[in-house]
């Protein structure tokens, strides 16, 4: 699979971000890649005190497996090209959970109501979230608290 320039270009920065200690950086390009594959729902858990699995665990939501497989194949080209190996890649076919493990994180994508089945959340919620930067979301409009965006001339 030929990686994306752009996404590539963009992992490089959240990967080389001194802000972003390993494995979070790790984590962190992870939910971008499902950000900006217009994933719902993104969560990253902390899991370092908890767990002897992984340090992080981030979820998503894609609206079809088409998107799903598109998320999990750009997270593996672009963490196998920043030294991470991927430990397990499970779900593919199906795609209703694909579930890509590197070891010292392992991300969860969901598509439809397997989420809501599996309820993976509930499982994790007694661990810490860590923030994922607005920054991440594609087309995100920014605006001030209160103001509507000014979309004249958008459509």
């Amino acid at each position: 699979m030929a990686i994306n320039e752009y996404v590539q270009t963009e992992v490089n920065k959240i990967i080389s971000n001194t802000s972003f200690e390993f494995p979070l950086n790790h984590a962190m390009s992870a939910a971008w890649v499902m950000a900006n594959f217009k994933g719902d729902n993104l969560k990253i858990f902390d899991l370092k005190k908890s767990s002897s699995l992984c340090d992080y665990s981030i979820l998503a939501t894609a609206q079809n497996a088409t998107q799903a497989r598109a998320m999990a194949d750009e997270i593996s080209a672009n963490l196998k090209n920043h030294g991470a190996s991927i430990v397990s890649y499970e779900g593919y076919e199906s795609a209703d959970w694909i579930l890509v493990d590197t070891g010292d994180i392992i991300v969860h994508i969901f598509n439809g109501p397997a989420r809501d089945v599996y309820d993976l959340d509930l499982v994790l919620v007694k661990n810490p979230q860590v923030k994922i930067p607005d920054e991440f979301y594609f087309g995100k409009p920014t605006t001030i608290s209160g103001e509507k965006p000014d979309l004249k001339g958008y459509f």
